[in-house]
C-alpha cells in the first residue's frame, strides 16, 4: 500500500511539473520575447485559462503526502519550513501579478507586475530544482525524525551542506533552463502575429531565448510531420519553428540576442535546411489588427 501511495504522489508531482512548467517558463521568458503591452498580453492570454488549474496538482500532491505519509510531511516541515513559506509567497505573488496586471493602465503599474511575474516564475523554478536536489542527496535526520540545515552556505564544495548550496543551486539552475525551454516552446506554439509589422530579424524564433537555438539556425520539421509529432519533439526540448507556411512570418515575437553562447546551439546549427520547410501550426491566439483574437 505504501508503494501505491508513493507512486500516486510521484505521479501528481510529475503532472504538476509538466503542466505548470510551461506556465513558469512563459513567465520567465515573457520579458525577453515580448516588449510591447500587446505582446505581453498575448503571452498571458496563452496561459490564462489553465495556469490556476495546473496548480491544483501541487495542492493534490501535498494533501496526499500529508494523509499518506504524515511522518514524511512532518519531517519535511521541520527543516524546510522557511523555503516552503518562501515558495508559498512566490506562488501568491505570481498569481497576484497575473490577475492584477490589467486592472490599471499605467506606465508604472503594468511593468511592475510584469517584473514580479517574471521574477517569481524564475525563483520558483530555482527553488523547485533545489528541492529536487535536496531530495536526491538526502537530509540528516535525527532520532526524532527531524533535521536542520541552514538556508544557504558559502557555496564551496565540501561537507557543509545547506538547503541552498553549490549542488542544489546547480540543480536549480538546470531546472530554470529546462522550464525556460518549456515555456519558450509553449509561447511559440500558442501565439502568432503579423510579421510584416515586425522589425528586422523577426524571422528568428522565440525558442532562441531559451538557449537551445541561436535564432539564425532554428530546427524546422519537414512538412509531412503532423502537429502531434511536433508536440512530441517539443516535449523533449527541441527548438521547433512556429512559423506558418504562408509566405510570411506568422510567429509573434522576434528573438532578441541575449548573449547565449553559440555552443549551446551546436547540435542544430548544421541541419540541412534546404530540404526542410516549416510545419503549419494552428495557434490558440493570434493578432488581428492589433488585438488578440482567439480561434474557434
Amino acid at each position: 500500500m505504501e508503494t501505491l501511495w508513493f507512486c500516486l504522489v510521484a505521479a501528481m508531482i510529475a503532472v504538476y511539473v509538466i503542466l505548470d512548467g510551461f506556465d513558469l517558463g512563459a513567465g520567465i521568458v515573457h520579458l525577453v520575447v515580448a516588449r510591447t503591452d500587446a505582446e505581453r498580453r498575448a503571452v498571458l492570454a496563452s496561459i490564462g485559462p489553465v495556469w490556476d488549474g495546473n496548480e491544483v496538482w501541487l495542492l493534490a500532491g501535498g494533501g496526499t503526502l500529508y494523509f499518506a505519509f504524515p511522518a514524511l510531511y512532518a519531517s519535511s516541515f521541520s527543516g524546510f519550513y522557511l523555503p516552503l513559506m518562501m515558495v508559498l509567497w512566490l506562488l501568491i505573488l505570481r498569481g497576484i501579478a497575473i490577475e492584477f496586471r490589467n486592472h490599471v493602465r499605467s506606465l508604472v503599474w503594468q511593468p511592475l507586475w510584469d517584473a514580479v511575474f517574471a521574477g517569481a516564475s524564475a525563483l520558483l523554478a530555482i527553488f523547485f530544482g533545489a528541492a529536487l536536489g535536496n531530495v536526491v542527496r538526502g537530509v540528516p535526520l535525527n532520532s526524532a525524525g527531524e533535521f536542520f540545515l541552514p538556508l544557504w552556505t558559502n557555496f564551496a564544495p565540501g561537507q557543509d551542506a545547506g538547503i541552498l548550496d553549490w549542488y542544489t543551486v546547480l540543480i536549480g539552475v538546470a531546472a530554470l533552463v529546462a522550464l525556460t525551454v518549456h515555456g519558450a516552446l509553449w509561447v511559440a506554439l500558442k501565439t502568432e502575429g503579423d510579421g510584416a509589422a515586425r522589425p528586422p530579424g523577426g524571422e528568428r524564433r522565440v525558442v532562441g531565448a531559451a538557449g537551445v537555438g541561436d535564432g539564425d539556425h532554428p530546427l524546422q520539421l519537414p512538412p509531412a510531420a503532423a502537429p502531434e509529432r511536433e508536440l512530441c519533439r517539443a516535449s523533449v526540448g527541441l527548438p521547433v519553428s512556429a512559423r506558418h507556411d504562408r509566405g510570411t512570418d506568422r510567429h509573434p515575437i522576434p528573438h532578441r540576442p541575449t548573449g547565449i553562447p553559440q555552443f549551446l546551439s551546436f547540435p542544430f546549427r548544421y541541419a540541412d535546411q534546404r530540404r526542410l520547410r516549416p510545419v503549419p501550426i494552428r495557434p490558440a491566439f493570434e493578432w488581428r489588427s492589433g488585438a488578440v483574437a482567439q480561434h474557434p
